[in-house]
């Protein structure tokens, strides 16, 4: 089954209010409970640099934070923020409508994630505006973990999402992706729409599909991760540290992606 490439943003309201208003529970609480697994240690507390906002900005102790690339509408974010109530989390899409959506339920429950933020931010990160800003330390960075759900098979060009990685990661960082894997036919495509969205609303099912067939396969994410050690890290350094990484189908739609960033 041969790629075919979706809109990378999902920027209607009507498709962003029904992505945000979706039960996706079980799948979302699994990410979060796959990660703390890979993480497997304390988080390191965010040192206040006197704003009262939680450690953001160019000040932050580098690696106390999580990055969320391709937030949405925050279902992820917020659950990271919710089981490590003392690391910084910041949510990037590219999207407006769909960080609005996730300002809006932080703003619902003002003060319940004091550490958690969202940024609309398309990637690739932007290079640095005027000498001296860096935009990794202006979103927090670099990050003791980077995590991202469903954003990869929405890249027209992936290498886009592991540079990005490679740009945010702190040295030591947990990375852990998870995205659907393209089908090897249309038959198989359209079964496991029926399977996994038969009772979702049209949109849902159509996005379903859609993504399906916009998705990569576990060889195609490995010939990537071998085009990644030319991509730069955070500190300038190289990413020979891909090599480490594991890419592993999960059950029949899966895959992930995870290693520590040694870069």
């Amino acid at each position: 089954m041969e790629r075919i490439v979706e809109p990378e943003l999902m920027d209607d309201p009507l498709q962003a209010r029904a992505y945000a208003e979706a039960d996706f529970d079980r799948s979302d609480q699994a990410f979060v409970e796959r990660f703390l697994a890979l993480w497997g240690q304390s988080f390191p507390k965010a040192r206040p640099v006197g704003d009262g906002g939680g450690g953001w900005g160019p000040g932050s102790a580098p690696g106390d934070g999580i990055v969320d690339l391709g937030c949405g509408p925050g279902n992820i974010s917020f659950r990271l923020a919710a089981a490590l109530p003392q690391a910084r989390v910041v949510g990037l899409d590219g999207a407006a409508t769909m960080v609005a959506l996730a300002q809006e339920r932080r703003q619902r429950h003002l003060g319940e994630w004091p550490r958690l933020r969202f940024e609309q931010l398309r990637l690739p990160l932007p290079g640095a505006a005027l000498p001296g800003l860096d935009p990794v330390a202006a979103l927090g960075g670099p990050f003791a973990a980077v995590v991202s759900n469903s954003l990869l098979h929405h890249l027209h060009d992936p290498l886009v999402l592991w540079h990005a990685v490679g740009q945010l990661a702190a040295p030591g960082a947990t990375v852990y992706i998870k995205d659907l894997r393209r089908p090897v036919s249309e038959a198989e495509a359209d079964a496991l729409t029926q399977r996994y969205a038969a009772g979702a609303p049209a949109v849902l099912r159509r996005d379903f599909r859609a993504s399906l067939a916009a998705a990569f396969t576990a060889s195609e994410v490995q010939s990537q991760l071998a085009q990644a050690p030319q991509l730069g890290s955070a500190a300038g350094t190289k990413g020979a540290a891909w090599s480490g990484f594991t890419v592993a189908e999960v059950d029949d739609r899966y895959l992930e992606i995870h290693g520590r960033w040694l870069g």
